[in-house]
């Protein structure tokens, strides 16, 4: 991260927030407003990049110093070579996804879970099969695009609650949106943490599948008895599949990340060229669309990155550090702290990505202070963003499964059945009192850097 040589001598300076607290409000505000005019999608009208970029003006206005100096403290924080790690890998896992799902692998993961399910462990096998397609792609909203349609049909024929099955799809996402080594989530967790994502995976495991265990259980009791599928045929190619067992085996397996992803985009397009669904042009085309649509979370990265140094460097972060080590009497009630920051910036802005982006630099600090694992921070920083995101009633999740279903099923119908999000809650809380994640952090020691300060 960013590196101040005199950073003991910023004074703590609420003040500072200021520019951050307002890109939060109009954000937040405007959603507030749109949702009470009943528009779609109500907190994704007003362009993040946008707020926060109102913020990066409203910090030029306020704090101190030329314009020079305010800019190339701006583009110091922009610049940082994590930040720019974190937005290139956007850019990969952008592009695999697309060639991917282009070249059809999305349909054969789903069509080959969905074959191999007996009908007496549809809501367990629907479960599984969409964390193994989150975790592949490492996409919450990808996953349920893909398999929101197909589950209407299974909950419709196999005459199963609407709701019900939309809680173990949401679950399944967001299992693999937590975990998977090419979530933007793990991406910006471990970035701002500066730890390896196999690292952050491995702590993750024992949290997550624990969770996942008992959200299995849950679901084996109370899924009743479906009835069979009339007719249900799943047409799917393995070849189709190989490119995300790729990605997941060597990414788990330590190799690099841009690598992994690089491989996995040539691989995805050579298979594509292979069956005839692709065409040296057209994959092209589709990494230029998987860049594309990693816009928003790139803009928003970078400029807040800038804004993040700028409130640095006046004492904002330094301020919200003293306030916390006021409350925190040692390591855990610190990792509770970072745990509360994330899930409550979440709630606000219904972005998990963001909030642990926004969050990153002030849990580098408490990391540092209590000497809490880096690792474990990012862990619990995906967490507890995750489990937020997962069961906000305004979140894209829950909006995706009211748009697909055609208004059935609402957040007060879904949030109760949520059973993974909460198990996962309880896990990640139990794991900070009693450390049975911590076997791998005991294994590999982690050398902290006493003169870091993130931004």
């Amino acid at each position: 991260m960013v590196k101040l040589k005199n950073h003991e001598d910023i004074k703590p300076n609420a003040k500072a927030l200021l520019p951050f607290l307002i890109f939060l409000g109009l954000f937040l505000l405007t959603g507030i407003v749109l949702l009470n005019r009943g528009a779609d999608n109500p907190f994704y009208q007003f362009p993040m990049p946008i707020a926060v970029s109102i913020g990066v003006v409203i910090a030029f206005i306020m704090f101190e110093g030329s314009i020079n100096e305010k800019m190339n403290t701006l583009l110091a924080g922009m610049g940082e070579k994590n930040i720019l790690t974190m937005c290139t890998i956007y850019l990969l896992a952008g592009a695999f996804s697309s060639v991917s799902q282009a070249m059809g692998g999305v349909d054969s993961v789903v069509n080959l879970g969905m074959s191999l399910v007996p009908i007496q462990f549809l809501a367990v096998g629907l479960f599984l099969i969409t964390a193994f397609i989150s975790i592949s792609t490492g996409t919450s909203m990808g996953t349920m695009a893909a398999v929101v349609p197909i589950a209407i049909g299974i909950a419709e024929q196999a005459n199963m609650s609407m709701a019900f099955v939309m809680a173990i799809v949401i679950g399944g996402a967001m299992f693999g949106d937590n975990l998977s080594i090419i979530s933007d989530t793990t991406i910006a967790a471990t970035a701002t943490q500066n730890v390896e994502m196999k690292d952050k995976f491995r702590i993750n495991l024992f949290i997550a599948v624990p969770a996942a265990i008992v959200t299995i259980v849950l679901l084996f009791i109370f899924s009743g008895s479906p009835e069979a599928l009339p007719g249900a045929t799943y047409e799917y190619s393995f070849i189709k599949i190989i490119p995300y067992l790729f990605v997941l085996i060597f990414a788990v397996g330590g190799m690099n990340v841009f690598a992994v992803l690089t491989s996995g985009i040539f691989l995805s397009g050579a298979i594509g060229l292979f069956t005839g669904d692709l065409t040296l042009l057209s994959i092209t085309k589709e990494a230029y669309a998987g860049f594309t649509s990693m816009q928003n979370v790139f803009l928003v990265s970078l400029i807040t990155g800038g804004l993040a140094y700028m409130i640095l460097k006046e004492g904002g972060i330094k301020y919200i550090v003293n306030a916390i080590e006021k409350r925190v009497g040692g390591k855990k009630s610190g990792e509770l702290g970072i745990s509360a920051l994330v899930a409550l910036t979440d709630a606000a802005i219904a972005n998990n990505t963001v909030s642990i982006i926004i969050n990153g630099p002030i849990a580098k600090n408490i990391s540092n202070k209590f000497k809490i694992d880096p690792r474990r921070v990012a862990s619990l920083l995906d967490i507890f963003a995750c489990v937020m995101q997962g069961a906000l009633p305004y979140g894209a999740q829950i909006l995706m499964v009211m748009g697909l279903t055609q208004g059935a099923v609402g957040p007060i119908d879904v949030i109760p059945l949520l059973w993974y999000q909460m198990s996962l809650a309880v896990f990640g809380i139990l794991s900070i009192y009693i450390p049975f994640a911590d076997s791998y952090i005991n294994k590999h020691p982690w050398d902290f850097e006493e003169d870091e300060v993130a931004a």
